[in-house]
């Protein structure tokens, strides 16, 4: 792949969350009958049956393996942010579980976006600059639409960062 991009990183963070849900749940061992399963026709209430979605291809699990362990390089806190924001939750909910304001936490996840793109595209992190720089400067040129609409609100500069 060419140069990762916050939004390439967001997709694979919300594959990732999509994948682990799609994987069949754990069961406990141990418990079993030998009976067969009884299929009853007209008995109970009518409900549709649950449908569920199939499972996760083998490339997609590898996907979702090396993506998780890119939340390895972030601050508890940032990957938090992002893995809630990845597995669908809402902003309000992400701000209670995780204690900090709305702009506070949108900045995390942006940092933890850019982070990553940084890192996987081999840069080196400087150690004395600010969220604010690696934000500003991995968005050197924006490719996507989502990502324009990402970086909207981060158009101002620390006059700290110079």
């Amino acid at each position: 792949m060419g140069e990762w991009t916050a939004s390439q990183v967001e997709e694979r963070l919300v594959e990732a969350a999509d994948v682990l849900r799609r994987l069949p749940e754990e069961r406990v061992r141990g418990f079993f009958t030998t009976w067969p399963m009884v299929v009853q026709d007209g008995v109970g209430p009518d409900e549709p049956p649950r449908l569920r979605r199939p499972p996760p291809s083998a490339a997609a699990i590898s996907r979702m393996d090396e993506t998780l362990a890119w939340l390895s390089w972030l601050d508890t806190t940032d990957a938090k942010v992002l893995w809630l924001r990845a597995s669908g939750e809402r902003w309000k909910a992400i701000c209670w579980k995780v204690g900090m304001a709305r702009t506070a936490a949108n900045e995390h996840w942006l940092y933890g976006l850019c982070l990553i793109a940084w890192k996987l595209n081999r840069r080196p992190l400087p150690r004395k600059r600010s969220r604010r720089y690696v934000i500003e400067n991995s968005r050197s040129m924006p490719t996507s639409e989502m990502e324009r609409r990402m970086f909207a609100n981060t158009s101002r500069t620390d006059k700290a960062d110079r």
